[in-house]
């Protein structure tokens, strides 16, 4: 993933919280002398900026890409909204000339998967995605589904790099960034609030 200076995220806790937030995401798995990698589409915990649980169903076949290769890497992205090109041009500036573009926020986690196949672990990662998807949900505990358990595997992402990118206008200038905020603001499309949400965390003083 390329990532500009003016892109990059400045602190963890920005990345940590885009990645609780959505709480969705790609799992890839390369494995080894494939000709295509497993990408598995799951919800996951991020627990800490250096474990993401999860679970999948053992029939799965991400199972044997990890088998040849532990390494993986989990991509989220999300809060996008398009820019169209006229919103680039400001006072005397040629609206047919603006550059459209997409902002949006997109994390990538290195991480070893280690496989989590006994039941108490499996009911501890399962314990631990509840909290985080369904906070004081009196949901029953996984440990009562019983055979259920057995159709499924745990996994621990021990993260050890991380490349994050939040690309919110921070290449035009103050002027360029406010015009496109007010569309923003007036538009409401899916993904623009998240939009002026991002270019507020950049100390922009932009409506919401």
């Amino acid at each position: 993933m390329l990532i500009h200076p003016w892109d990059a995220v400045t602190s963890t806790a920005d990345w940590m919280e885009f990645v609780r937030a959505q709480g969705f995401g790609h799992l890839v798995a390369a494995g080894r002398g494939r000709d295509v990698p497993v990408v598995v589409p799951t919800q996951y915990a991020l627990m800490s900026a250096d474990l993401v649980l999860l679970h999948l169903a053992r029939p799965n076949p991400v199972w044997a890409a990890l088998d040849e290769n532990p390494t993986v890497l989990l991509s989220v992205a999300g809060d996008w909204s398009y820019i169209p090109a006229a919103w680039k041009a400001i006072a005397d500036e040629d609206p047919r000339m603006g550059v459209p573009t997409t902002y949006y926020a997109a994390v990538q986690l290195i991480a070893t998967a280690r496989i989590v196949d006994d039941e108490d672990g499996k009911v501890a990662i399962l314990r631990e995605q509840l909290q985080v998807t369904e906070p004081g949900s009196d949901a029953a505990n996984p440990s009562e589904h019983g055979r259920t358990l057995a159709g499924i595997r745990g996994l621990r992402l021990e993260v050890h790099d991380v490349r994050a990118k939040f690309k919110y206008g921070g290449n035009v200038d103050d002027e360029h960034r406010a015009a496109v905020a007010r569309r923003l603001a007036e538009r409401g499309a899916p993904g623009d609030a998240a939009a002026l949400g991002h270019l507020a965390r950049r100390g922009e003083d932009f409506p919401r």
